[in-house]
Order: structure tokens, then sequence, then C-alpha cells
């Protein structure tokens, strides 16, 4: 853990078990920073058999001495940021100064969110699959530069003004082009919102500056990626996508300074693959075998409670998230999970119109026609919680040779160290390979 600098990114479609691997490593964290996305991501943490679910405070809140800072790159609906704080508070986690939220990160409205159901509808088969949280429509309003930021949420006057274009723009393009009435007022919106201010105003202030103070300091700073790689905005499965960029290289736009310093950056890998929204998924399991480990694993969205889509790992996508993200090593997620099946298949190459690839074509015809290319493995038996804790105290030889024959595969093929395995959803069922 020498690094001073650590980033966590998925290194899929999201759900890896970003969150527990960020709650692990923020033990020898000063800092923890959200550099992207907003609350249509969701992080779920175990720790001492107690779940938390968090969609927009960083997972290091849950330790006394971190400070978690929601940084400039982030969209923020600040309804769902005031009922998590709350909840946190109630909890005790919220502490003086341990929690800071950039002045600059742009705010989420209602009219966002009316508009992305809208554009989802019109989108079609072409559509992301999107959470309906805002998010497309608030990463546009701060590219038209109509966006709202939180500084501006606690100076009334200029809100006002801003809001006054931005809701008109947004309103009237709902009105007279999809023939939805938003039913709120813009008077309405600006006396909720001011009451937000109220409850977040203690919090507001400027992260890029207490972040490059901390870096002059030498302190330990961990960035904490949403979502996932295959869902960069562009660099992913385009259109199918988020609206930020998900890569590691965010950081320096996100975290609002440039870390030049030799980086640890962990790619969070579940040792299948899930996915939530629309897109092609050319490992997808349509039979038994996926509802079988949709179920062994949970695989229920954070956010949305919706059904996560199952498939087998792919490789391909994870050869073009290590190279882009510059992944040093990788964390691999639930292969406890695997232990219920006889047979395991991983995803090597696709076969495109009879052509072997290995790399992700950036053609949405060429995916959609890829048919994955499989190595087969014999599974091992379903892992009990003694011998978790076995493995836990006698380290990676331990585990069962079918298990380690699997991890080996991935990081001969990927050239990549897998350092961190999850045994179990706890904080405590984590095999550290080698740090």
């Amino acid at each position: 853990m020498g690094n001073k600098i650590s980033v966590i990114v998925g290194a899929q479609w999201g759900d890896e078990g970003k969150g527990k691997i960020t709650d692990l490593l923020s033990q020898d964290s000063e800092f923890v920073v959200r550099f992207q996305g907003g609350n249509n991501a969701g992080h779920t943490l175990k720790v001492d058999g107690i779940v938390y679910k968090l969609h927009l405070v960083p997972s290091g809140i849950l330790h006394s001495h971190t400070t978690c800072i929601l940084g400039t790159g982030m969209v923020i609906d600040p309804k769902t940021l005031c009922e998590e704080i709350e909840a946190l508070d109630k909890k005790g986690f919220i502490r003086e100064q341990n929690l800071l939220i950039s002045e600059n990160a742009h705010i989420i409205f209602p009219y966002h969110i009316a508009m992305d159901e809208a554009l989802t509808n019109h989108q079609g088969k072409l559509a992301a699959g999107s959470t309906k949280r805002g998010i497309a429509p608030v990463c546009a309003d701060k590219m038209y530069r109509h966006g709202i930021r939180m500084v501006d949420l606690i100076e009334p006057e200029i809100f006002k003004e801003k809001l006054t274009t931005a809701y008109k723009f947004n309103s009237d393009i709902l009105e007279k082009v999809f023939n939805i009435n938003l039913g709120i007022t813009e008077e309405e919106i600006y006396n909720v919102y001011i009451e937000y201010a109220q409850k977040l105003k203690r919090f507001i202030t400027n992260t890029d500056l207490a972040l490059y103070k901390a870096s002059k300091e030498n302190k330990k700073i961990l960035f904490e990626g949403a979502q996932g790689f295959s869902l960069d905005i562009d660099h992913g499965i385009y259109p199918h996508t988020t609206s930020t960029n998900t890569v590691a290289g965010n950081i320096h736009i996100g975290g609002g300074n440039h870390w030049n310093q030799e980086k640890k950056v962990i790619g969070v890998v579940k040792a299948y693959v899930s996915r939530v929204g629309t897109s092609p998924f050319p490992t997808e399991l349509l039979d038994e075998l996926g509802e079988k480990l949709r179920e062994e694993g949970q695989e229920y969205g954070t956010t949305t409670g919706r059904p996560r889509r199952i498939g087998w790992l792919d490789l391909v996508q994870l050869r073009k998230a290590i190279r882009v993200n510059g992944i040093t090593e990788i964390a691999l997620t639930k292969l406890d999970i695997l232990g219920c099946l006889k047979e395991l298949r991983v995803c090597t190459a696709y076969d495109i119109s009879g052509k072997l690839v290995k790399e992700t074509p950036s053609s949405l015809t060429k995916f959609r026609d890829a048919r994955p290319i499989y190595a087969t493995f014999d599974c091992w038996d379903r892992t009990s919680q003694e011998h978790i804790k076995e493995f836990l105290k006698e380290g990676y030889g331990a585990l069962p040779i079918k298990m380690r024959a699997y991890i080996e595969f991935i990081e001969e093929s990927l050239g990549c160290p897998i350092n961190i395995i999850s045994l179990g959803p706890d904080r405590e069922e984590t095999l550290i390979k080698k740090i």
C-alpha cells in the first residue's frame, strides 16, 4: 500500500463490487473521493453483518479517520443526498469535516428526471436502459452552459437567475417536443431547493483545493469510481453507456488536480459478468443457468432493484479496460458464487463474421454480431464459512486447485495480476494475495 494515490474502477458494466473494495482499502486511506457519476450508481457494503447501501456518499464514510469528498465531476440530486446524509448521521457516520461536497458539482433537477424518461422512450433500442435519475440531461445542461452548480445553490440570487433560464429551456422541450407537462413550477422548485441548500451548505466547499493541499501534505488519497468501464461515454459500448467518463484518467478532472506521481489503479472484476440496462451482451446467459447465478449472487440493482442480466466472464471486454484505465492490478469478486456450478466458461475472443477478434470493436454492427469463443473449466465445490476462514488464515495456496486454475488463467490471459480476491460479501471475507 505504498502508493499515495490509488484509484478503484469497475472493469466491466458496473456492479462489480467496487463498494466493498473501496471500503476495504479505505482502512489505509485518509481521503476517499467520488470523481464522477451520480445516484445512478449504488454501492452495497456489508460490515459486521450489517448491510449499507450508498448512492452518492463515498464508501469510505464508514471509517472514522477518512475525509470523504463528492468531487467536481459528480452530478448530484440534492434530495437523494440529503436523505443519505440524514440516514448516515443517525448512525453516527457524519462528523465534523469528514464529508465535503465540491462547489463545482452540477445539480439534478426534476426537469432532468422527466427529460431522462422522455429521451429513453424516444431512443428505443438505441437507449442505454437509463436508471431515469436525470444523469444524461444534467450532463447535457452542463455542456449547454446553463447548468446549475452546488455553489449556485447557496447563493439565492444567482440560483434564481440560472434556474429561470434552465427551467424554461427544459420545460419548453418537454411540452413542445414530447408533449409532457412537467407538473411543477419554477417557483416550487426554487423553494424546495433552497431548503436543500440550508441542509447542505455546511458541506459545500472548494474540494479541488482541499485535495491539492492533501496531496502536498503527502496524504493517502483513494479515488472511488462509479459504474464500469464499458459504460464510459467515450470508451464504452456507445450509445449504451452512462453520460460521464468512468475511466481512471478522469480523476484529474473529477478531482480537480493533476496527480502525476505513480498511481495504483485497481480494476474490480466480477468472476462472471452482470449488466443492468440495454446493449448487446455477447456472453449473456438467457437460460436457467443465468437465473441460478442471478439468485445465488443476488444480482439486483442497488439503485433501482432491477434484475441484472448475467453472463460468462468476458476477457475481450477486460483487455480494453486494462489498457485504457492503466489498471495495475485486479480485485476479483464473487468467486464464492460460482461454487454453485459444475462447469465454468470464459470468453477469450469473439467470432465476428467468421473472423477471430480479441479486442472490443467500436462498430455497433460488429458488436451486435459478436459470438463468444469460450475456454471451459471444471468448477470447485461450494465454499462454506469454515472454508473461507481457512483460506483467509492459510493464504492463497489454500484455495481449491480448480479455483486457482481459474484465477491464474485470467491473470495470464490479461497480463495483469489478481492481488485481491473476494470470497464473500463481508469486508473481512477478502484475501490479499500480494500488496
